[in-house]
């Protein structure tokens, strides 16, 4: 013992023998503390893969139905989502609701296989939630690489007058029908009335882009005014947004904010896609030169990620960077190649954000046995008219373009999708929307979601009938 003492004592020396052994408890305590935090980090990993099992399993079920009757396999993803989301299963559940770990299955199933401790589920949901919330952008993001690869830009910018006319058509129609109408029909107050107007100029460009790609029509004359549109309109979207958000936080609309955010989104989309072509000849030298497995596609993809960045650090959507590096790409010589080995990782990223869409969709407001949905239900079915037909109309803006399906066009701008959920989400964290008027918004963007895409198949088949049916001689 003595001995001992005599260790200590030279191994501390500044420190009575007291002192070092009343350290003990903490040093217990501090080892404890690292051992439960290794403990959380293996059961979020746990959460993480159970989560992308029912994910992959959603999508590949949803998505095969969907095929085999017809239908586009990306409406099957949102419905498999729906169904493991909070609508059903609660398989997959999100803390972005107000949800903890007793919502979630997950949870529960680690609680009872995994000895996950009630103390630390919570910690563990969010977490979890996060992580796939992450892979659910990433999976966008790729996708929007993917859509730019097969666009051409030089068919991007022959279109480039008729999407700009559809976008602000399909941005100023539906607000100030929507926000009117709310306000002197319904006597909605007019911060409300304004941000469920804002909610109706969005378009999900993911969902449309991805239903022209499975019907083989993205590179068609309506697929590219569609996808010009709805690339715009993501521009307006977002500069609508900062404007209700700041008139819902202060009460007045700052300029310099929106004359901020026009600049820096025509700047960054001019500028990337210029300043690309200048240095896509340097990207192929770089390629030809690596010895590298995977040379074309990891390059490619810092390329799209550091795009996305940028579009993301000055307050834009980091969506708008992936699409501008695969248009950018798309004018090299590595283009096929690029092309054929980015859909392997669409396929493993992009379902995640599709079913992850569907999981975080609340049905239940579409409820009218509840009370406090009817008033909801009302404000949305005028919702909806106002969504539909003021999207629908952009067709028939389509200038010099004979022949052209322009109800097509119409259609692959209805959907909402998760662009209208962050308005949404906005507005009730804002506290500018009541529960009605929240519950209106999600069920337009719910509707507008699910009905687009076989909408979209069915006006385009209808027209290729037409088509077909007309006499060679066109009489």
């Amino acid at each position: 013992m003595a001995d001992a003492i005599a260790w200590v004592s030279f191994l501390a020396p500044n420190n009575s023998i007291s002192s070092f052994f009343a350290q003990e408890p903490l040093l217990a305590a501090a080892t404890e503390a690292t051992e439960k935090e290794t403990a959380n980090g293996s059961l979020i990993l746990a959460g993480v893969l159970l989560s992308l099992v029912v994910i992959y399993f959603a999508s590949k079920l949803g998505g095969e139905i969907c095929s085999r009757i017809n239908l586009p396999p990306v409406l099957g993803e949102l419905i498999g989502g729906v169904i493991v989301g909070i609508s059903a299963l609660n398989l997959l559940v999100f803390p972005e609701g107000g949800a903890d770990a007793s919502s979630s299955m997950i949870m529960s199933f680690l609680q009872t296989t995994a000895g996950l401790s009630p103390e630390a589920a919570n910690s563990v949901f969010q977490t979890q939630g996060e992580v796939i919330s992450v892979l659910a952008e990433l999976g966008v993001i790729i996708l929007l690489f993917e859509i730019g690869l097969e666009s051409d830009l030089q068919e991007l910018i022959r279109v480039g007058p008729q999407a700009a006319v559809v976008a602000v058509v399909g941005v100023v129609a539906p607000f100030v029908a929507g926000t009117a109408g709310l306000a002197f029909l319904f006597n909605v107050p007019a911060v409300p009335a304004i941000f469920a107007g804002a909610a109706l100029t969005a378009t999900s460009i993911g969902i449309t882009a991805k239903v022209l790609a499975e019907i083989g029509r993205l590179s068609a004359k309506e697929g590219q005014i569609i996808i010009g549109a709805a690339v715009l309109d993501d521009v307006l979207g977002i500069i609508i947004l900062a404007v209700v958000a700041s008139l819902a936080k202060t009460g007045e609309i700052v300029i310099t904010n929106v004359i901020y955010l026009i600049i820096s989104a025509g700047v960054f989309l001019v500028g990337s896609i210029l300043l690309g072509r200048l240095l896509s000849p340097y990207f192929v030298s770089l390629v030809n030169q690596m010895k590298t497995r995977g040379q074309v596609l990891v390059t490619a993809l810092i390329f799209a990620l550091l795009l996305s960045y940028v579009a993301a650090a000055i307050q834009l959507e980091a969506i708008l960077g992936a699409f501008a590096a695969g248009l950018i790409l798309a004018e090299t010589d590595k283009r096929r190649e690029l092309e054929e080995q980015v859909i392997p990782v669409a396929d493993v990223l992009t379902p995640i954000f599709f079913v992850v869409v569907g999981a975080k969709t609340d049905l239940s407001v579409l409820n009218p046995t509840v009370p406090s949905n009817r008033e909801g239900l009302i404000l949305a079915i005028f919702l909806i008219a106002v969504a539909i037909i003021g999207k629908v109309i952009t067709g028939f803006t389509v200038f010099g373009q004979p022949g052209i399906n322009r109800l097509a066009i119409g259609v692959g701008m209805i959907p909402r999708g998760e662009v209208g959920l962050v308005f949404a989400g906005v507005g009730a964290e804002s506290g500018a929307l009541s529960e009605a008027t929240e519950a209106a918004i999600i069920v337009m963007v719910i509707l507008t979601t699910f009905l687009a895409p076989p909408l979209l198949r069915l006006v385009f088949e209808e027209k290729d009938v037409e088509s077909t049916a007309l006499p060679e001689d066109g009489s």
